[in-house]
């Protein structure tokens, strides 16, 4: 099966009203090209899960600017300053959570568990409206798994059955989210032949991977 797609293709993947993970850490290691290729779908009431809303002009933040998010799901929002503006107004919808909670419920969702227990948040306004549960006289919260239609991820490297490779950092959230949507698209820098990345150096798996776009829309 061919997994290279166009910018054009990718455009029209989307939907209004969908779920979707991007990977990044503030930008790096989001696909900024699938970025604005939902900007040019003009899709709207997205529910965005990602580690952060990066910065107003990189990463997901052009998405919040544009004002086609309603609700964001993340671990910080101090980066770009219009997200914390349209949660204020009330024009934007944002859940707040802990990092590394945030991470083990993208996992949970891609490992088809029921959610996870976690003693961060408990005591403070992170439990609001959550289930605690108390295992060997230690209280935890429950904290439900997320899943999304798309995941947007970046990777450095792909062959054509897309098994990837990142660079450094970039990887971040990237491998989690492959896991965790019904539909995975990934922007990749080089795309080379099967059988050229060794078993060994794979991070992502192709059989994980739907769609392989590449940076300015090479198609071979």
């Amino acid at each position: 099966m061919n997994k290279i797609i166009s910018r054009e293709d990718v455009s029209s993947l989307f939907t209004d009203g969908m779920t979707i993970m991007a990977g990044g850490f503030m930008g790096v290691g989001t696909p900024q090209e699938l970025v604005t290729a939902m900007l040019e779908a003009n899709v709207k009431e997205i529910t965005l899960i990602a580690n952060d809303t990066a910065f107003v002009e990189t990463g997901v933040g052009p998405l919040i600017v544009n004002k086609r998010v309603k609700k964001v799901i993340a671990s910080h929002i101090g980066t770009n300053p219009e997200t914390g503006r349209q949660m204020i107004a009330g024009e934007m919808e944002v859940e707040l959570v802990p990092q590394g909670t945030l991470a083990e419920r993208v996992r949970a969702g891609g490992s088809g568990l029921g959610g996870v227990l976690t003693p961060t948040g408990v005591g403070t306004v992170v439990e609001d409206g959550k289930e605690k549960i108390t295992v060997d006289g230690r209280e935890y919260l429950l904290e439900k798994p997320l899943r999304a239609e798309v995941a947007l991820l970046k990777a450095f490297k792909a062959d054509k059955a897309g098994n990837l490779i990142y660079h450094r950092s970039a990887r971040n959230f990237n491998p989690l989210m492959a896991l965790a949507a019904d539909t995975v698209i990934v922007q990749v820098e080089q795309l080379v032949e099967v059988g050229e990345i060794d078993p060994d150096e794979v991070m992502t798996p192709g059989i994980l991977v739907d769609k392989i776009y590449v940076q300015g829309g090479r198609q071979s």
